[in-house]
């Protein structure tokens, strides 16, 4: 089993993709069991090359779907919003000290 490319990967339809995705999931599923029955895979190294396949594109996947969503999220922010004044809070007045406290407390 030869390893997908991702500009192959990339270059496909997202339908293909999940088609595509979900095969290897299947295939490596299925040869993940037939090593865990105890019995010795056709090619040694298949389901190393099945799991790098997988993981390649489930991350074009995930760039893919976070490409998406940024681009949901810029359209709101291009209309600017009023600004809205904060209201002042009136300052709290300091009082004075006639000092008998502090005169007390020595």
């Amino acid at each position: 089993m030869a390893l997908i490319r991702t500009k192959d990967i990339r270059a496909m339809r997202p339908d293909d993709i999940k088609l595509k995705f979900k095969e290897l999931s299947d295939e490596l599923m299925h040869e993940r069991g037939v090593a865990a029955m105890g019995g010795a895979p056709a090619s040694p190294g298949r389901i190393r090359a099945l799991r790098t396949n997988v993981a390649r594109i489930h991350t074009i996947m995930r760039e893919m779907e976070l490409a998406e969503a940024k681009k949901a999220v810029e359209k709101p922010k291009a209309e600017p919003k009023p600004k809205e004044k904060k209201e002042a809070k009136p300052k709290k007045k300091e009082q004075k000290s006639t000092g008998k406290k502090e005169e007390e407390k020595k």
